[in-house]
């Protein structure tokens, strides 16, 4: 990773951190840390990418504003995650859309909003799109064709898996290629991830907006994480009613990817919500303010494609249906659009950050 005004910051408060080491007991970051006497911009990125911004640190820091140091690691090394968003980015020339990520996230929904609205008013009769059918095998496919769905949803995943994956290649070469990956490292990264478990601050929860502890965050996260999952296994489920068993939606609602896309939907929308309740009152001394645009712009695209996937199972048998069915359909292309050049990458370098902990943790740095 370049050499910047961000990646010096973040390397003189680890050099003041490590001959510190009052917050070693908080979260991962600091026994990764304290294995290294010397902070390479890799070494940075990994270290910044293991952050989960629990603020433990900040308000512990006898270092930290007002005090002429300035500690501030949560807002430094949140400024380094977003500038590693940016440097590893595929393609390339595409990294410049983390520099003004909130309104860039605005712009492309509205687009794909207007485009698939618009596409469909078009090419669809007023008859077909405003027409009452009930729960009607293929009524969806009545609105927008399936081969549609598949052809413009399987292309936008497809590349935003692969320009994802390309980023976490680069992350990995950058922070932790040096590391031969073992099964138990691999499991313990793997439960880390799962169970959020650096979200708890060290065991006592985060410190989400002053020195008070809470598990508030904690849970918020879970509720998303897990959320998205159910929305993502209802689409599979989905597939294979249609591809294996011949089933065409719409689907009753106790089926499988009813179920599991209303649990979904329902846990995605209170995380979202919820965390972005949060970030409107959080301090903002330990935050990276130019940042907060483009974590509301993602938390609230996120929030309306639960919302709108709730919508048309709700107006399914009505003559609005078609109307709620474009507009579900063009905040999941927005979102696929979107993914590899939004925060949710950092679910990806984070996990590879914790799979370097995990190795590090039963080796030590640089041994494979």
């Amino acid at each position: 990773m370049r050499e910047t005004d961000a990646v010096r910051e973040a390397r003189r408060e680890m050099e003041v951190c490590n001959a510190c080491r009052y917050c070693e007991g908080f979260c991962a970051v600091f026994p990764a840390m304290e294995l290294r006497r010397e902070f390479s911009s890799g070494d940075l990125s990994y270290l910044a990418n293991l952050c989960h911004n629990c603020r433990g640190c900040y308000y512990a820091c006898q270092y930290a504003p007002p005090h002429e140091w300035g500690i501030n690691v949560p807002r430094s090394l949140a400024a380094l995650r977003a500038q590693s968003y940016a440097e590893y980015a595929w393609p390339a020339p595409l990294a410049r859309a983390f520099h003004r990520n909130g309104t860039l996230v605005a712009l492309l929904t509205a687009a794909a909003l207007a485009l698939v609205l618009v596409l469909t008013v078009v090419l669809t009769d007023d008859a077909t799109l405003y027409a009452s059918r009930g729960v009607q095998p293929e009524s969806f496919y009545q609105v927008v064709p399936l081969w549609v769905m598949q052809a413009v949803g399987g292309a936008t995943f497809l590349f935003a898996l692969v320009a994802l994956a390309m980023g976490g290649v680069r992350f990995w070469r950058d922070a932790g290629a040096s590391h031969t990956v073992s099964a138990p490292a691999l499991a313990r990264a793997l439960w880390d991830v799962l169970s959020l478990r650096n979200l708890d601050g060290g065991g006592h929860g985060c410190n989400d907006n002053s020195e008070r502890f809470s598990m508030t965050r904690r849970w918020l996260h879970h509720a998303m994480f897990y959320g998205f999952l159910l929305c993502f296994a209802a689409t599979c489920a989905g597939y294979l009613y249609h591809a294996a068993l011949g089933w065409p939606a719409p689907y009753p609602f106790v089926s499988v990817p009813v179920l599991l896309g209303t649990v979904g939907g329902v846990a995605l929308m209170a995380g979202t919500g919820g965390l972005l309740a949060m970030k409107l009152v959080d301090d903002p001394v330990p935050q990276a303010r130019g940042l907060l645009g483009a974590d509301a712009a993602l938390l609230l695209l996120l929030f309306l494609a639960a919302g709108t996937g709730l919508a048309v199972l709700g107006l399914r048998a009505t003559a609005g249906m078609g109307v709620a069915l474009a507009v579900h359909l063009g905040f999941i292309l927005a979102l696929f659009v979107l993914l590899p050049y939004s925060k949710m990458v950092h679910g990806v370098y984070r996990s590879a950050a914790l799979l370097r902990a995990a190795i590090e943790g039963r080796n030590g740095p640089g041994v494979a």
